[in-house]
Formats: structure tokens, sequence, C-alpha cells
């Protein structure tokens, strides 16, 4: 894909000296946001990035755009704070002395959930354009709840394909693997997770994988999946538990060690 960084409108100095270093670091060119629409009406690029007045990096394209929120993570934790119980907590069991990986980070709502109550949660994600915006957000972001900023601290975000890092660690590295692959069946009413469907990596998730998994799993490992995927029908059978909402169909199975 084909892509620019640019500013908000009427920058300052400090915008445009910040975009033209983002897109040298990118490899690509920095373009006034005066060009960007005739840019991509002569379709020359696909999507950009905009560092907006907040100092803060997304990307747009036609009417959409992507970028790092507290929203889901927020939202979860009020209801935790309000006594109702939540499937990945309840499943994954993280403890101020757990060290978690999260193999699919996304926009990293639920490692910011599991890093509130973990030591530590390293994540991994495959897709660079992801990577950039969620890793620009745990860097510069700055949440009026004081529990998210010190999430944010505790994660260390990594570039990488799970496939190929799973099996570059070491026996029993982490206390528990999460694992939240894209569903085969999309939940399109999921607003947080719609932008970024044409950044995200789609590679299945296969039993040499949860093999990997588990080698480097002291406790268990949980996969996140939908009762309506070829997913959760292939590896059901190895889950000792299953917490399952019954609203949405997702499902969090764990594989105890």
């Amino acid at each position: 894909m084909k892509y620019i960084v640019t500013t908000s409108y009427r920058p300052t100095k400090e915008m445009v000296e910040l975009a033209r270093t983002l897109a040298k670091e990118y490899g690509v060119k920095y373009v006034n946001r005066r060009h960007v629409s005739e840019k991509l009406k002569n379709k020359e690029i696909d999507f950009y990035y905009v560092i907006d007045r907040n100092l803060m990096l997304s990307i747009k394209w036609n009417n959409e755009e992507f970028f790092f929120h507290q929203g889901i993570a927020k939202i979860r934790m009020e209801n935790i704070f309000h006594g109702e119980k939540d499937y990945l907590i309840e499943s994954v069991q993280p403890t101020n002395d757990s060290i978690i990986y999260d193999a699919t980070c996304g926009l990293a709502s639920e490692a910011l959930l599991l890093a509130n109550f973990a030591r530590k949660v390293v994540a991994t994600e495959g897709s660079i354009h992801i990577f950039r915006i969620v890793q620009w957000g745990l860097a510069n972001y700055k949440s009026n709840v004081d529990w998210i900023n010190k999430a944010m601290k505790k994660i260390e975000l990594k570039f990488s394909d799970y496939k190929e890092f799973i099996r570059k660690e070491k026996d029993e590295t982490f206390d528990v693997v999460y694992c939240d692959p894209m569903f085969e069946n999309p939940i399109y009413e999921s607003n947080s997770i719609n932008p970024l469907r044409g950044f995200a990596v789609y590679d299945s998730l296969n039993l040499k994988d949860i093999e990997e998994m588990l080698r480097i799993a002291k406790k268990r490992v949980v996969i996140k999946t939908y009762q309506k995927d070829k997913l959760y029908i292939n590896l059901k059978h190895m889950f000792d538990k299953e917490y399952v909402s019954r609203k949405s169909g997702v499902v969090y199975g764990v594989i105890n060690k």
C-alpha cells in the first residue's frame, strides 16, 4: 500500500518537524496537508499518517481513521470495578508477579487490562502500521485515568509475527500466553476493531503454534475465538475450560499445562 506522512491543518513548526522525521523513518514522503486530497483522488496514495495538534499519530483514509485510544479497556475496567466479571481476566488469571505474553496485540486494549493486574506484558504485533500507531500511543498518550497511564508503562511491544516469536523463545518464559487471532467471521458491531481490519494480519492459528505456546508458558495458554469459526470447532476439544459470552459468542478457551 502507498502512503505518506502529513499533519492536521494549520500545523505548528513542531508538528511539521515531527511529521518530516517520521516520514524519513518510514521511508516515505512528507506532504503538506493541503495536497493530500489531490493525491488520494489521483490514487497516488492509499492512506496517510497524520500528526495532530496533540502530537498524536493516526492513520486516515476516505472517511476512516485509525488511532490509539483507551475506550474499550476503560469501559471494561469500569465494569470490573463495579463487580462484573471479565472473561479475559477470569481466563488468564493475571497476578502482580505475572509476566504475560500477548501474541496479537492489535489496539492493545486487552494488553492494557492484563497489564493493570500483571507485573509485565510482552506483546507482539505483526502489522507494521498497527504496530506504529500503538507503539506511538503507548509512549505518548496521556490518559485522565491513572491505572491506564501505569498499565501502558508495563507493556513491552515488539514488531514481530507471533509465529516466529514463539519459536525463538525459551521454555516457560512466560506465566501465561494469550492469543487473539482475527476472527474468520468478523463481528462488525465491534466498532473499535473495524478501522484496523484493512491493516491486520490474518494468519490462522494451528496446532503447531499452540504446541509452541504451551512450551513457552508456565501455567496456561488462553485462546480467544468465536463459536462460529472453524478455529473454535478445531480447538474446543483441547480447552480445559471455556468462558463464553452468550451475547456475542466470543470464547476464551483455557489450555492448562
